[in-house]
C-alpha cells in the first residue's frame, strides 16, 4: 500500500510541477476572444454544475409568471443582460466572442436548466467568466422576474410574444433552440 501511494505522488507531483512551469513561463493562452479546448469547457461545466448544486439553495420562482411580470422580465433582461447575451431582435450579441469563454446566447440558445440555477448564476454570477453578481443591482423580486423570463422563452404566452413583437419589431425566436445553452 505505501509504494502505491508513493507511485501516486511519484505520479501527479510532476505533472503538477510541470503544469506550474508551464503557466509561470507564459505559455498558456490568455486572450479572451479565443476558444476554450473541449477538454477545459467539458472540466469547467462539470465544476460549475458541482459547485451550483452544492451551494444553491433550490428554491421556486416566488414571482408568478403572470404576463406583466415576464414582461418585466424582458424589460430586465434588455437593460442588463442582452449587451453580452443577445439582444431581443433574436441577433447574436457582438460581444459572444469578446469573453473567455464564449458568452451563451441566451435568446437563441434559450437555457433549459432549472430556475433555481439561473436564479443562484444571476445572483451570485460565475468566477472567473466576466459574468457579475446582480445581487447588488437588482432586487430579488427583479432576479426572479429575469429568471422567470429566460426559464420561459421558448413558451412565452401570447400577449408576452405580442409585446416582444411590437417593441422589437421581431418576435421570440421558434420554439425549437439551435443548441443548448447552459449558465454558461
Amino acid at each position: 500500500m505505501r509504494n502505491f501511494i508513493i507511485g501516486i505522488v511519484a505520479t501527479l507531483l510532476p505533472l503538477g510541477l510541470a503544469g506550474l512551469v508551464i503557466a509561470g513561463l507564459g505559455l498558456l493562452p490568455t486572450s479572451a476572444d479565443s476558444s476554450p479546448p473541449a477538454m477545459e469547457r467539458r472540466v469547467a461545466t462539470i465544476a460549475l454544475n458541482a459547485a451550483l448544486n452544492r451551494r444553491a439553495l433550490h428554491l421556486s420562482n416566488p414571482v408568478a409568471g403572470s404576463d406583466q411580470e415576464l414582461i418585466e422580465g424582458l424589460k430586465i433582461y434588455t437593460m442588463n443582460c442582452a449587451v453580452c447575451h443577445g439582444t431581443l431582435d433574436n441577433e447574436p450579441s457582438s460581444l459572444e466572442h469578446s469573453f473567455y469563454p464564449p458568452v451563451p446566447q441566451l435568446i437563441l440558445h434559450p437555457v433549459h436548466d432549472p430556475e433555481w440555477h439561473t436564479y443562484d448564476v444571476v445572483r451570485n454570477g460565475i468566477r472567473y467568466t466576466g459574468m457579475p453578481s446582480w445581487r447588488h443591482s437588482l432586487s430579488e423580486q427583479d432576479m426572479w422576474k429575469v429568471t422567470g423570463f429566460l426559464s420561459r422563452i421558448e413558451t412565452l404566452p401570447a400577449a408576452v410574444q405580442d409585446y416582444w413583437r411590437q417593441s422589437y419589431g421581431v418576435g421570440p425566436p421558434p420554439g425549437r433552440s439551435h443548441g443548448r445553452s447552459q449558465l454558461p
